[in-house]
């Protein structure tokens, strides 16, 4: 019998545990990633200018980049930068913005990147998408997976805790996006890929189901493993499928429509994919979702992120012209403006709003 398998794009190394920063240089040492030392590293003028105090000592041959935004000039404005140098690798050292916008830099001019976060805000540290502000509002661009994730979990607790309540939010909705792929697959013919699913789905499920808090390192591990995991099921995936359904949809449109009063990313991701459960009339499901959004202080209507109710509804009514040709439970059910109202209706009343 012939052995069959196939390689999946993932991080040489992923670090996840207290104090993984300590030892940067040699970790990259060891891993081959950059013996040298020859470093490009972007940063913010926030938490990353206050690590570079921190590393310089220990990175003597690395070259400091600050990056203003998450926009795609910025990202090629540091690419024009870097690629003056000669370096081993781009090292992302900050939150999401600054890890898309090395990520896509990184791409740019040919070099490996090495994304270091400093808050768990959402899925995207590892995924092979940079996600961009542009002139047309927000884009996201395709890149290789980073070389390596490092996680340092004292780093995150000194983050404010709404960056983790994010990615809680972003973990969650995989569950959602999971399910709105499956429905995609028996109804239109889509096809599925099953390790990805499991993964992103599993990832979910952790977060879901774990009895820690935003201060418990147990679930800050799961937390940072889940979004890592639920980026490479993206990488197996060959798409954002895995993570992204109904719940990012309407989580799109919220950004188009209130671009000025849009939450965060995993606070409206989370309440829209508790809502979508709902859609697809999973009561378990919806009723778990919504107990864990609240017990980490995560919304579970639109008026606790200060939406009204008729501007959700309006949210998911445009939402599937934000990922054209995506068949999720919101095609489907191809509601009007009134049955959208009613289901948020029911919605509210089921979950006690």
């Amino acid at each position: 019998m012939p052995v069959l398998t196939r390689l999946i794009p993932s991080p040489v190394v992923v670090d996840i545990n207290a104090g993984a920063l300590d030892d940067l240089a040699g970790l990259l040492a060891d891993q081959r990633i950059s013996a040298s030392g020859k470093l490009a590293i972007a940063i913010s003028g926030g938490s990353g200018a206050r690590l570079r105090e921190r590393l310089s000592p220990a990175l003597p041959g690395a070259e400091w980049y600050e990056v203003g935004g998450g926009t795609l000039d910025e990202a090629i404005k540091l690419a024009d930068a870097m690629k003056k140098g000669h370096y081993d690798a781009v090292v992302g050292l900050g939150g999401g913005k600054i890890i898309d916008c090395a990520k896509f830099a990184a791409a740019r001019i040919g070099l490996p990147l090495v994304a270091v976060a400093t808050n768990l805000s959402h899925d995207g540290l590892c995924s092979p998408v940079a996600t961009l502000d542009n002139d047309a509002g927000r884009g996201s661009y395709g890149v290789p997976n980073p070389i390596a994730v490092v996680i340092d979990l004292d780093i995150i607790r000194e983050a404010p805790v709404r960056f983790v309540r994010s990615g809680i939010g972003d973990a969650i909705s995989n569950i959602s996006a999971v399910a709105d792929w499956e429905l995609s697959h028996r109804e239109t013919g889509e096809a599925i890929d099953g390790l990805a699913a499991a993964m992103a789905r599993q990832a979910g499920e952790a977060v879901l189901r774990h009895p820690g808090g935003v201060g418990d390192d147990a679930f800050l591990q799961v937390l940072a493993e889940g979004l890592v995991l639920t980026g490479i099921s993206m990488s197996v995936a060959g798409d954002s499928r895995p993570a992204s359904g109904a719940c990012h949809e309407i989580n799109h449109a919220l950004d188009i429509l209130y671009p000025k009063r849009a939450a965060s990313h995993g606070e409206q991701c989370g309440l829209a994919a508790a809502f979508a459960t709902h859609l697809r009339g999973d009561k378990e499901t919806r009723d778990l979702m919504v107990e864990v959004l609240r017990r980490h202080g995560l919304p579970a209507t639109p008026g606790e992120i200060g939406f009204t109710d008729e501007e959700f509804v309006a949210a998911v009514e445009y939402a599937p012209k934000t990922r054209p040709g995506r068949y999720t439970i919101l095609e489907h059910l191809d509601l009007s403006t009134d049955q959208i109202r009613d289901a948020y209706a029911d919605y509210a009343q089921a979950i006690g709003s």
